[in-house]
């Protein structure tokens, strides 16, 4: 799994994600076991980082669903979902803190 990881987030460092964040979501109870969120420099740059996630990772990972705009594009590779946003609807839907309050919760019930 981390070099799964690790490999999406190298292809998005490369080819200039900003701001990239990795979430363990592994026992949590939540859909995924990772969730990975990134920065684009604007609309056409997060259409850009997907056409460069498709050609750089497939075919080693399979895309299960792929939701697309210019503003956020969401990547379901199964066990991994992969969030490109530009910064203005990052900031707008703010899924660091609902991912963060996810791991809270779960921490609380233990």
């Amino acid at each position: 799994m981390q070099q799964r990881v690790d490999n999406i987030t190298h292809v998005l460092d490369k080819h200039k994600a900003e701001n990239i964040e990795v979430f363990d979501l592994s026992g949590k109870d939540y859909i995924v076991e990772r969730a990975i969120i990134a920065s684009s420099l604007g609309q056409k740059h997060t259409l850009a980082l997907l056409d460069h996630l498709k050609k750089e990772l497939k075919p080693q990972e399979k895309f299960n669903y792929v939701d697309e705009s210019g503003d956020w594009v969401v990547v379901d590779l199964g066990d991994i979902l992969i969030h490109i946003m530009t910064p203005e609807y990052r900031t707008k839907y703010d899924l660091e803190t609902f991912l963060n309050e996810i791991d809270k919760i779960k921490e609380e019930e233990f």
